[in-house]
């Protein structure tokens, strides 16, 4: 199995069309071509990775974090990334970053949060708005379903939970071919009645170029008819952080205990909330403290996150039971689902799967 084709099926899950605009996500180094032999997951890329990698014969390194997110100019010894590439090219291993793009998933990086915490009724905290279109075009009767399924096969018609999703409406399209035209229908120079469907789906915008292509081949019409509306529609599909309930609601005191349990953490910063009880919690797994008024707004009893400031910490104060839990500690669990998911597409029992099993985590605690 090629490394290409592991790449994509983890696109299928977290496209990298839905990351931030100024991310760095998909190939950071090497080569989509090879063939996979062992692959390790870890958090980010540093040195101590490569060496494991390298120890447990790996070829592909998947990462969250991207090794380069900023432009590089140069390669040269005693720069740290500089070194970690050398080496990786050295040692023909390739390296795969999914990062905001497995954040803003479906059981991505604060779905895996809020399943740690036990949560249930998890959904995204906030939708993605802007990146849905509407696909219009219009089809002779007898292709209509030749012409959907192409659409379906390429992406069109996702809805949550549902696919296939589509609305028709039977009317009557015309037209008249020059001398030039080749018509399926009818005869050149003579004006054409056609019973027509009018077929609505929704496409992702990343995903219009292949859905347009495909729906072309499939469509029986030299010349295809079709239109194409951006939506200001939230985006079901894809979101960032989560919200769910704790099966029971707990103290302040008795959830910070929780928290500290289920995580695994020792050390964490707080501010006080309103509510003595807490029964509903929004999460999101890294920097997530833009998104403390939308928890706010959802009526979260407390929120975790990580990277808060000393002022947000102040404008969370008596309005919601505000947690930094830590960037990597809220974000590690991510690759526990990315192994499960691998090892499930991953059929050939001669490529194995491992995760780091240091820390790459640059954050250090003192204690006295």
């Amino acid at each position: 199995m090629t490394i290409d084709k592991i790449t994509k099926y983890i696109e299928s899950w977290a496209p990298k069309g839905i990351a931030w605009d100024r991310d760095n996500v998909g190939l950071q180094v090497g080569s989509s071509g090879q063939v996979a032999k062992n692959i390790l997951l870890s958090l980010d890329v540093n040195e101590y990775v490569v060496e494991d990698a390298i120890k447990k014969k790996c070829n592909l390194i998947i990462t969250h974090h991207p090794l380069l997110f900023n432009p590089i100019r140069q390669i040269t010894s005693g720069d740290k990334t500089s070194e970690i590439l050398i080496k990786l090219i050295k040692n023909d291993i390739t390296v795969y970053s999914a990062h905001t793009n497995l954040d803003f998933t479906k059981d991505g990086v604060s779905f895996q949060l809020a399943k740690k915490l036990e949560l249930n009724s998890i959904k995204f905290l906030k939708n993605i708005s802007d990146n849905l279109t509407k696909l219009v075009v219009f089809v002779p009767a007898g292709f209509t379903e030749k012409v959907a399924e192409a659409i379906h096969n390429s992406g069109g018609g996702i809805i949550g939970e549902y696919t296939n999703c589509s609305f028709r409406i039977i009317g009557k399209g015309t037209f008249r071919g020059s001398d030039k035209s080749n018509p399926r229908i009818g005869e050149k120079g003579k004006l054409e009645f056609v019973d027509e469907v009018r077929l609505e789906v929704l496409v992702n915008s990343f995903d219009l170029p292949n859905v347009i292509r495909e729906m072309k081949q499939a469509h029986p019409y030299e010349e295809v008819a079709f239109d194409i509306y951006p939506l200001k529609n939230e985006n079901v599909n894809y979101g960032m952080g989560a919200i769910g309930n704790l099966e029971t609601e707990l103290t302040q005191k008795q959830f910070l205990d929780y928290v500290s349990k289920k995580l695994g953490i020792k050390n964490f910063r707080f501010s006080q909330g309103k509510n003595k009880k807490i029964k509903t919690v929004a999460v999101c797994g890294g920097s997530g403290s833009d998104l403390l008024n939308t928890a706010i707004q959802a009526n979260a009893d407390s929120f975790i996150t990580a990277d808060i400031k000393y002022h947000t910490f102040q404008d969370a104060e008596n309005r919601i039971l505000l947690i930094d839990a830590g960037h990597y500690e809220t974000e590690i669990f991510i690759l526990d689902e990315i192994e499960r998911r691998l090892k499930k597409f991953i059929t050939e029992s001669k490529i194995e799967i491992f995760k780091f099993k240091g820390t790459t985590n640059p954050i250090c605690f003192y204690n006295n």
